[in-house]
């Protein structure tokens, strides 16, 4: 099969599978099967037939189910512990290619819409029109570009810099300039920018609220990098749509705040967590060991108040975080923050979509959406250690060879 091409399909095929998840539930479709024409879904259910002439895929050992929507990705950082030094020290064209790289292995993974909050150059913005005209090279992309972030502050290295409310404003602009679909502003510190620290405040509220009422003005959704708990009032505040994070950690330790997390609740904003990585990593310091409860309890005590959770990996930041390990996220969701299987499946399908404004065409199988499916062994609503072992990928009604994505991610 030659580079960059689907399997070879007819426009019309339908899909049959022991069962499916639609991205809602409560449970499953048993005996499901999903007819797709033209990159769409045209209709899905149980005991229905395929029409006459239309080519059946049989995937009835597998559970189907949504292709699973990832929030929080960057595709420019290459998943070692020299990530920053890569996306810093990188020419465009090497930097290209780790990209295209890490794409085909977020596909393979069975992740077909990604939401990368954070580049250099603006190349997602290019890696995604090269994936919406070639589906097999990876995930529909959701593209932020470079960062908003203060003069030396957390990655200011992906060239994103701005200060003082007229700067902040003008930044905003230019990302709707080039295309980008969301705006995404560093409001505190960040662990894997050398200076910065997380508790830290980078920005006051003028310039926060004058962000979010450009972006809004421009048509774009907001999100902001957050994790303290003055910074994290500070982005509601403003009227951001979404907050990355939200650990509440602050100088002297965790503090997650009930008040807060009630208006995070009332106002609607969309939380994105990123709890997974590859097991067997690093342990614990004692600092981190002697915070954890209080990270736990605060997750929880988010889900708990009803706060929109939503799943993202935060993928490429480290060797712990790899392209395509959403599924760790997902079990860290019922592990850590406590959803049940139900909800953290959701949480990285229609729920994720809806947060990523494409809740109407991806994140939901049902008739009009997009074709975008995989299909699994196991039992993800039992154990969603089942999304690890992917078997099927469809991207835009057509299945992508996987055999294929392994060689372009390994490349």
């Amino acid at each position: 099969m030659r580079s960059g091409s689907l399997e070879r399909r007819p426009e019309r095929i339908a899909i049959r599978a022991a069962r499916l998840f639609d991205g809602h539930g409560p449970g499953y479709l048993l005996d499901p099967l999903v007819l797709v024409e033209a990159g769409r879904i045209v209709e899905a259910g149980s005991g229905l037939e395929p029409p006459q002439g239309v080519e059946v895929v049989d995937l009835r050992g597998l559970t189907l189910l949504p292709g699973l929507v990832d929030s929080h990705v960057h595709l420019a950082l290459n998943a070692t512990d020299e990530a920053v030094d890569h996306v810093t020290h990188a020419d465009e064209a090497a930097l290209l290619a780790s990209m295209r790289a890490a794409a085909a292995r977020t596909l393979a993974a069975g992740v077909t819409t990604v939401r990368d909050l954070g580049d250099r150059d603006y190349l997602s913005l290019r890696l995604r029109e090269e994936t919406a005209v070639d589906p097999a090279a990876g995930p529909a992309i959701l593209a932020s570009g470079p960062p908003i972030t203060t003069p030396g502050g957390h990655c200011w290295f992906l060239g994103g810099e701005a200060s003082g409310v007229d700067g902040v404003r003008a930044a905003v602009r230019e990302r709707a300039e080039r295309g980008a679909d969301v705006v995404k502003v560093m409001a505190t510190g960040g662990g894997i920018t050398a200076g910065s620290a997380m508790h830290e405040r980078q920005y006051g509220r003028a310039e926060l609220r004058a962000a979010a009422e450009e972006a809004h003005r421009l048509g774009l959704p907001i999100t902001a990098h957050a994790h303290s708990p003055e910074g994290i009032a500070d982005v509601v505040a403003a009227g951001f749509d979404g907050i990355e994070h939200c650990t509440f950690y602050a100088e002297d330790g965790v503090r997650a705040d009930e008040g807060l997390v009630r208006e995070l609740a009332k106002r609607g904003v969309a939380v994105t967590l990123t709890l997974g990585a590859l097991p067997g990593g690093p342990p614990l310091t004692p600092e981190q060991a002697r915070q954890l409860p209080a990270f736990v309890a605060g997750l929880r005590m988010m889900r708990q108040a009803g706060v929109t959770l939503v799943c993202g990996s935060d993928s490429g930041i480290f060797a712990v975080k790899p392209h395509g390990g959403l599924a760790h996220s997902v079990a860290a969701m019922v592990d850590m923050a406590g959803l049940a299987p139900l909800d953290a499946l959701r949480s990285a399908t229609s729920v994720a979509a809806r947060a990523c404004g494409v809740g109407e065409r991806k994140g939901t199988v049902a008739a009009g959406f997009d074709a975008d499916l995989i299909g699994v062994q196991g039992d993800p609503l039992a154990d969603p250690a089942a999304l690890l072992d992917v078997r099927a990928v469809f991207r835009a009604g057509r299945r992508v060879a996987l055999d294929e994505q392994d060689a372009r991610g390994r490349g």
